[in-house]
This record gives structure tokens, C-alpha cells and sequence, in this order.
């Protein structure tokens, strides 16, 4: 995933890469090339780059040049005249109707009845029928055969697209949208005292631990005693299997109602999440466990179904990149593609690189087949007259996909061992608000404990603690490690 980042240059290596850093910090840091900066860079210069994030690590694609800033700007000086100004005024003429034609004015006519008879004319039956192609069409085609100019050759026919019919789109998939009733209810059984370890649990045992340390930290810094942090673990481990369950079963029941219309990866989450020992023991949850594994397979097969249905769909009405795009997102990973409709799809690809198609029909084609399951089975068709830049661009950076079209069109083949990545529409930049104000931190009561002290003394002490309690759970409590699940349960 690419965004833009900015980063302070600080040395220049002798191959002609430059070292760089976050600008401001000491973390991330990397190396990219040199070409990619202007001549004048020199290291402590902070420029904005686009960077491309993944799990190699940052790499950077591109400088974003910012605007010049122009001081001289250019003026127009008109000169005035200095003769006196003259208005100008427009009137315009009457127009007799008897001028709208040459016979001059029609009251100057005879009358209908004193008119002579036209009895030399033809009746209609008499009129030679045009139904041969005479009269006025012929006429009309020998002028313009005859025109001057008539035998000027015409410029080369420019190829033309015509863009298939639409199809249908099926209803997006609803995401999961859990509610809080089991959580809450749990949290509203606690006592008061436990409900902000109960809270902290939620997000996790490393959560607690964290901010144990932070508010002994603080305490230490002011010279008070400290509080015992295994006491409050020992209570969050003990309070984590329920609330784990109640989470779980929140989760579990919004995805019930939207069985048939919830998102594939929401779903396969929820029962992935079913997994953990806490839940398979608990009772009331092993029904709700089995009916979503069913629905699960369900819905998987009948997604399977669909995608079939609309590739074949696509290609019926003549959609080769849209079902190209489509046979290579397929709703389980690793599915097979059934060989016919493989077939069918290669070869209306390969019809479509033929070389009256237009540049930008071939990138369209090229990015479509080469993250698709039948991309050996392409070949070119006819090799066009030119290849663009952008083409040609295109070719060698999907080269490593395509190899058979990179040789077809002439292109050498990129020796990396690297797959590119398909490519991905750049968002306009979000606008930033504007900081909040930073608030005071609350300094937490503390009671001096002792070595007599009850555990209801210390559930005391860190309720005082400044928490920040999680609007909603989230999946990746649910599927918190299950090393942290106390061993002490009996059943």
C-alpha cells in the first residue's frame, strides 16, 4: 500500500543511492535511488516522496515536486487613446413581406378560382414511380460525385471500441456490526471495583500490563508506593474467559441474522474465532458454534456458484476485463478454475490483442490478464504497427507474468524475481482536522497497600487508574492467544 511520507536525506553512497530516514525521527529509515531525486539534493534535505509499504519493508517510488514559487509576474499595459469617445448605435431595418420572395407580394395574386387550370399535367397515376432509385436521391449522389474535391483520399481509419452492454450487479455484502448485550451484561454482574480491569482485559493482557507499568512508573516518579502488579493480573486473567465469551456471542449472534447477506471474511472470522478452547467449552455456545459452520459452508458454495455465473456472464456480452478481473478474485483462495471456461477466456483474450485494438484497449487487457489464473494460456494475436510508451511501460513491468507477450511484442523480458503488484487507484488526501487540545492527565488515587492488605483493597486502588474503555469490540480480541486463558477450569 502506497501513501506519502516525508523523509530527511542523510548520506550518498557511492553507487548513487542516498540513505534516508523519517524526517523528524530515527525511525523508518531505508535507501532509494538517486535518480529518482533532482541534481541539486544534498544530504539534511527534506523532501515529500510516494512509499510503498509492504512486508519487505518501505520502498520509494517517486518524489512529489512541489510548486514553484513564481516572484515576477508579468503585466499587460494597455494604452489608452486619445480621441473622444463616440457611442455607436444599431438600428435595424424593416422587413416588408413582400420581399421574401421574388414574385413579389402574394396580395397582388390572383385568386384561387380565377387561376388557369393546369389541365397538360399529369395525373398521379402517370408519374414515373421512384421505387427504381431515380429521382432525387440519384440526382443528389452524381452532384456530390461531381463536386470538386470528390477525389481527395480521406485520412486513415482510426479504430473504434464499442463498449459492450451492462450487466447486472449483484448486492453488496453486508459487513458485521456486533452489538454489546453480552458484554454488557457481564460487566454489569461485576462489582464496581473490577469492572475497569474487566474493561482493560477486553483489549488484552499486554494492555494491563502496559498500564500497570505507566501508573507505577508515575508513582515511583513521585516518591509514592507502587502497586502489586501480579494481584492485578491474577483478577484479569481470572475475568478474561467470560468476557471473551461474552464478545464472541455478541459477534456471533449480529452474524446469525445477516447469515445470507454477511461478508464471506466477516463470517469466516467469527467461526475462525469459535476455535478457541474457552469457547468450545462454554455450553452456550456450541449450538450457535455448528449452525455458522453450516452457514459458512453454505454461503461458500453458493459465492462459488455466483462467481462462475458472472464470469461466464461477462464473457457471454463480450466483458473481457471484467471477467478477467473477476477469475482472479475468487471467494476462497486456491480454488481450482474449471478448464472449459478457462479455455473460453483465454482464447476471447487473445482475440482482443489484435493490432487494429487501441493502446489504451491492450493496458486495459494486459493488467487484467496478468494477475488472472490463465495467463499462460494468452498469446497475441496480431502484434500492433506501434507500441506506445505507455504500452511499452506496461509490457516490461508485467513482464514476469507475460513473458510469452513481452517476446511477442519485442520486449525484454525484467530479470527480478519479484511479482508486481497489481495496480491500485491513488485516493485524493483526506482533509486533516485540526488537533484537539491536550487535557491533563488524572492523577491516580492511591492507597499505601500492605502485606495484610485484601484483594478487595487492590481492585480498589487500580479502579482509580485513568483508563481509556474501548467503544466496541473488535476481531482481535475475540482471537486474543489462548496462552493467556487461565488452566484452572475443571470442566
Amino acid at each position: 500500500m502506497s501513501r506519502r511520507i516525508e523523509i530527511e536525506l542523510t548520506s550518498l553512497r557511492p553507487d548513487g543511492t542516498w540513505t534516508w530516514r523519517a524526517a523528524g525521527a530515527r525511525e523508518p529509515k531505508g535507501v532509494l535511488d538517486g535518480t529518482l531525486l533532482s541534481q541539486g539534493s544534498k544530504p539534511g534535505d527534506v523532501v515529500k516522496v510516494e512509499a510503498d509499504f509492504d512486508i519487505d519493508g518501505i520502498t520509494i517510488i517517486g518524489v512529489i515536486h512541489g510548486r514553484v514559487k513564481v516572484d515576477k509576474v508579468e503585466k499587460i499595459t494597455v494604452v489608452g487613446n486619445d480621441k473622444p469617445f463616440e457611442a455607436v448605435t444599431q438600428q435595424l431595418a424593416k422587413k416588408d413581406r413582400g420581399d421574401r420572395r421574388a414574385g413579389g407580394d402574394r396580395r397582388d395574386r390572383p385568386t384561387r378560382s380565377d387561376r388557369p387550370t393546369r389541365s397538360d399535367r399529369p395525373t398521379r397515376s402517370d408519374r414515373p414511380t421512384r421505387s427504381d432509385g431515380a429521382g432525387r436521391d440519384n440526382d443528389r449522389r452524381s452532384r456530390r460525385d461531381n463536386a470538386v474535391g470528390a477525389d481527395k483520399p480521406r485520412g486513415p481509419h482510426r479504430p473504434h471500441f464499442k463498449t459492450p452492454p451492462e450487466l447486472p450487479q449483484r448486492p453488496k455484502a453486508k459487513r458485521l456490526k456486533a452489538g454489546s448485550a453480552n458484554r454488557t451484561a457481564v460487566l454489569s454482574e461485576l462489582p464496581e471495583d473490577q469492572r475497569p480491569i474487566a474493561e482493560l482485559a477486553l483489549q488484552g493482557m499486554q494492555t494491563v500490563r502496559q498500564r500497570l507499568r505507566d501508573a507505577n512508573a508515575v508513582l515511583v516518579a513521585e516518591g509514592k508506593p507502587t502497586m502489586p502488579e501480579q494481584s492485578v493480573l491474577q483478577m484479569a486473567e481470572n475475568l478474561l474467559p467470560r468476557l471473551r465469551v461474552a464478545d464472541w456471542l455478541d459477534r456471533a449472534e449480529a452474524a446469525r441474522k445477516d447469515l445470507t447477506d454477511l461478508d464471506l471474511r466477516d463470517l469466516r472470522s467469527v467461526v475462525a474465532a469459535a476455535n478457541d478452547p474457552v469457547i468450545e467449552r462454554a455450553e452456550n455456545c456450541r449450538e450457535l458454534v455448528a449452525e455458522l459452520r453450516a452457514g459458512l459452508t453454505a454461503r461458500a458454495d453458493q459465492e462459488q456458484r455466483n462467481w462462475l455465473e458472472d464470469i461466464d456472464a461477462a464473457l457471454g456480452v463480450g466483458r473481457i476485463v471484467r471477467a478477467l478481473k473477476l477469475a482472479g478474485q475468487p471467494p476462497k483462495a486456491g480454488t481450482i478454475f474449471p478448464d472449459e471456461l478457462g479455455r473460453r477466456l483465454a482464447e476471447a483474450t487473445s482475440q482482443s490483442l489484435v493490432a487494429d485494438a487501441l493502446a489504451d484497449r491492450w493496458i486495459a487487457v494486459l493488467e487484467a490478464v496478468a494477475f488472472a489464473p490463465i495467463r499462460a494460456q494468452v498469446c497475441v494475436t496480431s502484434k500492433p504497427e506501434t507500441i506506445t510508451p505507455d504500452l511499452a511501460k506496461t509490457v516490461e513491468r508485467l513482464s514476469a507474468l507475460l513473458p510469452q507477450i513481452a517476446t511477442s511484442l519485442g520486449i525484454a523480458v525484467a530479470s527480478t524475481n519479484h511479482a508486481p503488484k497489481p495496480l491500485r487507484s491513488v485516493r485524493p488526501p483526506a482533509k486533516k482536522l485540526p488537533p484537539k487540545p491536550p487535557t491533563a492527565p488524572k492523577t491516580p488515587v492511591v492507597v499505601i497497600p500492605t502485606e495484610t492488605a485484601s484483594e478487595t483493597a487492590v481492585e480498589s486502588v487500580v479502579a482509580e487508574l485513568p483508563i481509556e474503555a474501548s467503544a466496541g469490540l473488535t476481531s482481535d480480541v475475540a482471537e486474543a492467544p489462548v496462552a493467556e486463558t487461565p488452566t484452572t477450569d475443571k470442566g
